[in-house]
């Protein structure tokens, strides 16, 4: 019986440790969901009745989780959820109606999967391993079957062909935006990436995907029909539209739902929510008789709506001055960021920025520095394996784009120089990885528990 989440986690990571730092290859050539499957198959999961949803995307397909799932328990519906990354617990990864599992559940559940997980393990050999995301599943699958849930809604990790949630038997696959990520990972095409993504796609199931690139968009209509499926991209008819901004969000209006309160300030909100209602409207014409037209659907989901919570993104921290935070660290979400706050900003305005090494730092840089007059860059040794960029090269950077640049080592310090700087009147924005947006929570003492 495991009686620690830290000797917990040591154990769900060890056998993909045992690898060691070595260069990782393309997926396609590194991963093997037969473990998972294999382990599915032990702890006999799942071994209940229930609909799976899988989500995938480079951009916001963690949002239009968060919305699928609060939409769906507005519908009477036991929801289950698996998502990643967490911001400040592990359990948040696993949750039924978006309360996250208790210390003692993860605990438990892991305990009673450990003789089969070291069944598996114990016959890999060379670069194999059992993947830490492939244990999660395995957990969450079974507290699921215990809370008697309905619809599970998985949030792939990366990609989706090789991706150990994509092993599940969905009928409904949901896309949000495909962009140019992971590529040392997915391949350096969108075509490619696009190819990984399409594998969450069922046999003789239905797709339903926001809007693509076209390069993106041929290959996930080219693999639905290979799989039989239906697949539908959104159209303008689909999409809602931006009311007006409030105190506790944004006003959105959508047929046949008319104006609703959207409780999340991020621009690109409106989009994920757009597919998150027509994922729900799909999914529910399965499951019920019951008309998308009845009114006592419609007011659920403007209430479910209305409910939604999904911490880190685009999200007020405080005022005097207002600070906002959001896990911007590639350039178009830092303009997405920008896009998003621009009507609530008030002068002077201070971003601090915290972006991986292997990511576009100095892109991001460039984005913040439009809005701000001081620009802070800091960092986080929270998650060894995530390097951030050395402080000569942060600073040359930031320096280059002729704007008032410091740099700090931790949070802390960074916070402390932009409320200096920006006083009560102004703002203070916060462009960075999700360990820091971590970070952010626990100074302002957020529950991250409940979503």
């Amino acid at each position: 019986m495991f009686h620690s989440k830290e000797s917990a986690l040591d154990y769900i990571f060890r056998t993909r440790r045992r690898l060691g730092d070595a260069p990782r290859g393309l997926d396609e050539d590194t991963r093997d969901t037969a473990a998972t499957r294999k382990l599915l198959r032990l702890a006999n999961l799942p071994a209940a009745p229930c609909e799976f949803v899988v989500i995938t995307g480079s951009r916001g397909k963690g949002s239009v989780a968060a919305i699928m799932a609060k939409l769906l328990e507005a519908l009477g519906y036991r929801v289950g959820m698996l998502s990643s990354p967490h911001l400040v617990h592990w359990n948040e990864r696993i949750r039924v109606n978006g309360r996250m599992i208790p210390d003692q559940d993860f605990l438990r559940i892991l305990s009673d999967l450990r003789p089969h997980i070291d069944s598996v393990t114990q016959d890999l050999h060379g670069g194999q391993y059992l993947s830490p995301q492939g244990i999660f599943l395995a957990m969450a699958l079974r507290y699921f079957v215990e809370k008697r849930v309905e619809i599970a809604v998985l949030e792939v990790g990366r990609g989706g062909r090789f991706d150990d949630i994509a092993v599940v038997p969905n009928r409904l696959a949901v896309f949000a935006h495909i962009l140019l990520e992971h590529t040392a990972l997915l391949g350096d095409t969108l075509k490619r990436i696009a190819w990984h993504k399409a594998g969450i796609i069922p046999s003789g199931g239905i797709a339903l995907s926001t809007a693509q690139p076209s390069e993106a968009e041929e290959v996930l209509r080219r693999e639905a029909g290979l799989q039989g499926a239906r697949i539908h991209f959104l159209d303008e008819a689909d999409r809602a539209q931006l009311g007006t901004d409030t105190d506790g969000g944004q006003l959105i209006r959508l047929q046949p739902y008319g104006e609703m309160l959207l409780p999340l300030l991020g621009r690109y909100q409106i989009e994920n929510a757009s597919l998150a209602i027509r994922a729900v409207e799909t999914l529910h014409a399965q499951l019920s008789a019951s008309s998308l037209e009845d009114e006592r659907y419609i007011t659920s989901i403007r209430s479910g709506l209305a409910q939604v919570k999904w911490f880190g993104r685009v999200q007020k921290l405080d005022q005097e001055p207002a600070i906002f935070v959001d896990g911007a660290i590639t350039v178009p979400s830092a303009e997405s960021f920008i896009a998003s706050v621009k009507p609530r900003l008030s002068e002077p305005v201070a971003a601090i920025v915290g972006v991986p090494r292997d990511r576009d730092f100095s892109g991001v840089y460039r984005v913040m520095a439009r809005v701000s007059k001081k620009l802070i860059i800091t960092e986080t040794d929270i998650n060894p394996s995530t390097r951030f960029p050395a402080r000569e090269d942060a600073l040359r950077a930031a320096q280059a784009l002729q704007v008032d640049a410091a740099h700090t080592d931790s949070l802390k310090a960074a916070l402390d120089l932009a409320r200096e700087f920006a006083g009560e009147s102004g703002t203070i924005l916060l462009a960075v990885s999700l360990m820091l947006v971590g970070e952010c929570m626990l100074i302002w003492n957020v529950d991250t528990s409940q979503i």
